[in-house]
């Protein structure tokens, strides 16, 4: 597998500067089976906010508003290719680096799932 990313920048109306940052997983055809296989697809690979909020009509009204503004990556959106608009380069950065240690944990699995029936010799 591997993990490609394009960074943009766009002027919004406002004249302020948005980034865009586009992540795509290249997977080979056994990669692509193994998904589908094991029924990966909605795998989770990245959530930018854990959504937590009170009791009653304002809680739920609160966890509505942070699941608009929740930013989800998952194994579909990485073989689809996803587009993901920021304001801020630094948190752009931030997330780029968690994308690539999620996918890098998902290329793992990947390696697992194609061992799974036969043995596999390590070297060390």
């Amino acid at each position: 597998m591997k993990l490609l990313l394009r960074r943009d920048q766009k002027s919004t109306l406002m004249g302020k500067i948005a980034f865009t940052l586009d992540v795509r997983a290249d997977l080979s055809d056994e990669e692509r089976h193994n998904i589908k296989r094991y029924k990966l697809g909605n795998t989770m690979l990245y959530q930018s906010h854990e959504i937590v909020g009170g009791g009653g009509l304002l809680g739920a009204a609160s966890r509505l508003a942070w699941k608009a503004t929740t930013l989800n990556v998952s194994v579909d959106d990485l073989t689809g290719g996803k587009r993901i608009e920021i304001k801020d380069i630094v948190e752009m950065i931030a997330i780029e680096e968690q994308i690539k240690e999620a996918a890098t944990t998902f290329a793992a699995v990947l390696h697992a799932a194609s061992t799974f029936g036969g043995e596999e010799i390590v070297e060390l």
